[in-house]
């Protein structure tokens, strides 16, 4: 499969939301980034249009049709009959105009390809009576049967979509002539590239509308009426139906739109359930008017629907049913190159994220993986990691948080606004010799310190550092710094235990204050001692005061 929807890498924020809404899980998260899985990928377009950071891009083919243009060749415009709820108030032929400004040669509508199509089912119906008929033109549900239902590939009608149809219909009458299909679809593309002969290349809408931008080109709103062209309800749920006879009395026709809902509609075919059924199945909701391409920027089904239903006619378009045998396609099993983990190897992976109970799974979904097992085979197929599960890096957010705080040596202590006690740590109640977490889990702050400085920092919004108390009722020191965190209006108090500093300090300033003491008894002693032996000598004893003065204050300043 060539590489029609890429990741663009700078964009990618792993929010996983691309995983949570791809119907097959085809994408792989390596090194912090989304990658689509192309063997297993459906084409849908979904992650395309629910990426919020626009991470993901179709690849953009407006320069190969400029070549093609230039080459001389007459390019014909394929229209998808969406068109007109994509530019509304534009007719096909308004938009025939603006595509001939940009050098195409003249452009159809693609429902002539779908008259094609609904009559050969018509004719399947009636002529071949299969059990179970599905309709073939959405190249994302064939790609879904193909690669994830194999067993269902005899029920999917084997007919050529209207794109094809109308392809190779215009290249009858315009020997020659390169086809363009312009529709709300990146999975035509792949089509496209898949089945030579029929279509040359494919233009999204965004595409188109970029390219008409370009060259300063402006749609004229204008629509013509026509009643030839019922088959114009085919990009709408239901459309198919709404063109075919329905007058088969064994048959029910119905109609399937959303990945979700072909999936289990699949897996009731497969079970059995479904017989004597026509099925008109779509990938997207809303059918193609709610095509990746459309529904990326705009998303207005009601109105959508309207637009198309009054544009369509009552009659089929006039034209010429080619034979069965060119209308006729073969769909091969699409093998996935994905293996399958046995239950021993999802346990071994369930055990590595926590999960060993069957309790433990609890299926959220934040990963994107519907269920933990889905989680856990991904990572055996190199799609997923396991720190996609949050609550897993939670519990060991949690677990390494916990294991800071109940480990360091000071006291933690978490108050709400109300200084109530919402956290506290086992440095803390050894402090306060309070023996169980659940005495003041919940109780004010004041049953066990004093408020004070608790009610400062919340009137101030300042945070306080260091502040030095004696807590006499646990006759301890601590060194206290109050932190408030507004954004969770919490109060986060911090205690050192100071006391041995304490009362290192106490003995030092006591063994200061004997000395001083000492000291003082000995100045007078030689004072006196001095003055005798100075009245002996008749000298002056001043400059001794002096010197034994010193040495007093510099024991004191100690």
């Amino acid at each position: 499969m060539a590489e029609f929807l890429r990741l663009k890498k700078s964009n990618c924020k792993n929010c996983y939301k691309c995983i949570r809404h791809c119907p097959v899980k085809s994408i792989r998260f390596s090194g912090n980034q989304a990658h689509i899985v192309r063997d297993e990928c459906i084409l849908c377009g979904q992650c395309f249009v629910v990426c919020p950071q626009n991470a993901k891009e179709i690849t953009d083919s407006t320069e190969a049709v400029r070549v093609m243009i230039q080459s001389g060749a007459p390019v014909i415009a394929s229209v998808a009959p969406s068109f007109i709820a994509n530019y509304q108030g534009v007719g096909i032929e308004s938009l025939e105009e603006g595509l001939k400004k940009l050098g195409f040669y003249s452009a159809e509508e693609t429902a002539i390809g779908a008259t094609f199509v609904k009559s050969e089912y018509e004719r399947i119906l009636k002529e071949e009576s299969p059990e179970v008929l599905i309709s073939s033109c959405c190249h994302s549900v064939n790609l879904l049967i193909q690669k994830y239902f194999p067993k269902e590939l005899p029920y999917l009608a084997k007919v050529l979509s209207p794109m094809q149809a109308h392809g190779r219909d215009i290249k009858k009458r315009y020997p020659g002539a390169k086809v363009v299909f312009i529709g709300p679809c990146v999975a035509k593309k792949d089509e496209a590239y898949s089945y030579e002969g029929f279509v040359d290349e494919v233009l999204t809408y965004e595409e188109l509308t970029s390219w008409f931008q370009e060259k300063g080109i402006v749609l004229e709103n204008k629509t013509q009426a026509k009643e030839d062209s019922r088959a114009r309800y085919f990009p709408t749920t239901g459309g198919i139906l709404k063109t075919m006879a329905q007058d088969l009395e064994e048959y029910t026709y119905l109609a399937v739109d959303g990945k979700e809902n072909c999936i289990a509609a699949l897996q009731d075919i497969e079970s059995g359930k479904i017989h004597k059924c026509f099925i008109e199945m779509s990938a997207c909701t809303g059918s193609c008017i709610g095509g990746p391409v459309m529904e990326k920027y705009r998303r207005s089904p009601v109105q959508d629907y309207l637009t198309v239903s009054n544009y369509a006619g009552r009659n089929d378009f006039k034209v010429e049913q080619p034979d069965e045998l060119e209308l006729k396609k073969i769909f091969d099993f699409a093998k996935c190159n994905t293996r399958l983990p046995d239950d021993i190897e999802i346990n071994q992976v369930l055990r590595q994220m926590g999960k060993t109970k069957k309790e433990d799974e609890l299926n959220c979904g934040s990963c994107g993986y519907n269920t933990c097992r889905e989680k856990a085979a991904a990572i055996i197929q190199g799609k997923a990691d396991i720190s996609m599960c949050l609550p897993f890096l939670k519990e060991k957010a949690e677990n390494f948080s916990d294991n800071i705080i109940n480990n360091t040596p000071n006291g933690i202590i978490v108050l709400n606004e109300e200084l109530e006690v919402q956290q506290i740590n086992r440095a803390a109640l050894k402090m306060m010799n309070i023996p169980r977490v659940s005495d003041v889990m919940g109780e004010p702050v004041v049953r066990i310190l004093d408020p004070k400085v608790f009610l400062e920092v919340k009137r101030t919004g300042r945070n306080s550092h260091y502040r030095r108390v004696y807590l006499a009722e646990y006759n301890i020191y601590i060194d206290q710094t109050v932190v408030i965190d507004k954004e969770n209006n919490l109060l986060i108090s911090i205690l050192r235990d100071v006391t041995e500093e304490e009362v290192q300090r106490t003995k030092k300033e006591s063994i200061s204050r004997q000395t001083v003491e000492i000291a003082d008894k000995v100045v007078d002693k030689q004072m006196r001692v001095v003055q005798e032996i100075a009245s002996l000598l008749g000298e002056t004893a001043a400059e001794t005061k002096i010197a034994l003065a010193k040495l007093k204050e510099s024991i004191s300043n100690e």
